[in-house]
């Protein structure tokens, strides 16, 4: 369910598809010196910057999804996990698809906490560099994930989800993102929630040992060999068709006051380190 601002920032350090260092870069193969940022790549002369890559090749967006990808499963097998509240999403799912909500900093585990025998999942991220190897991410879990570009139109967009509600794929997304501010819930999830008249349920993971990127949502990267906590909560507010700015506003704190409760509640949740 990543929208993926922060994915792409992974690939060096998770090693596998390519190492940089101050010394040189190695990509497909090719050794290349660096420019000074340690970030750019230098080819025939020309400076061409991993984004760069990443816009003009599926393939290494795919490359990087699959390597992030990897991490992720090793991270999640390894860790000893406490699972609350899939009971009462598996039961709604049951009757129909639902709305996931999160913080962008919980977005990175949340594809391999979702319970796909159960019901598919449209996650939505941007067409950015970064949001594309989330997407990518997002595929090797089995989900479906939905490209929103900016230069789609609301109309298109709106009919792009409602068509994969209609089929029965529940729909996720970031509550703060694609760019934030963080914890600042924008007008999409409610949107999202009015359209399609699903129930709306928020989700938060904790561990034991983890990281936090140097980004704007301090997006979480976990590290394997742990215990942890997933959590899944039904935001029970209706969200009528039709509301004012005064009822939005209330919805938005409303929702952000649910989306904090559930991050608290799997930091409290988890068990008292050996």
């Amino acid at each position: 369910m990543p929208d993926g601002s922060n994915c792409a920032k992974l690939w060096p350090r998770l090693g596998g598809v390519a190492e940089i260092s101050r010394k040189g870069a190695l990509l497909f193969g090719k050794r290349s010196p660096l420019c000074a940022d340690d970030r750019t790549f230098q080819t025939a002369g020309k400076a061409v910057t991993l984004r760069k890559r990443i816009e003009s090749s599926a393939l290494l967006a795919a490359l990087l999804g699959r390597l992030i990808a990897g991490y992720l499963r090793l991270c999640h097998r390894t860790t000893r996990w406490t699972d609350i509240g899939q009971a009462e999403l598996r039961a709604a799912l049951a009757k129909g698809p639902v709305v996931v909500v999160l913080w962008h900093e919980f977005s990175l585990l949340a594809p391999v906490h979702w319970p796909l025998r159960h019901g598919q999942l449209s996650s939505l991220h941007d067409t950015s560099p970064a949001g594309m190897v989330s997407g990518a991410v997002q595929a090797r879990f089995g989900l479906d994930p939905i490209a929103m570009s900016a230069r789609m139109s609301n109309i298109a967009a709106s009919r792009g989800i409602l068509r994969r509600v209609r089929q029965g794929k529940s729909i996720g997304l970031t509550g703060d993102g694609p760019v934030g501010p963080v914890n600042v819930v924008n007008d999409a999830a409610l949107d999202w929630a009015r359209s399609t008249g699903c129930p709306v349920f928020v989700y938060a993971y904790a561990t034991q040992r983890h990281r936090r990127l140097k980004a704007w949502d301090r997006m979480i990267l976990p590290l394997p060999f742990t215990r942890g906590v997933s959590v899944y909560r039904r935001w029970d507010s209706d969200v009528p068709r039709r509301a004012d700015a005064v009822a939005m506003a209330a919805l938005r704190a409303a929702l952000t006051q649910a989306l904090n409760d559930v991050a608290r509640q799997a930091v409290l949740a988890l068990p008292e380190p050996r």
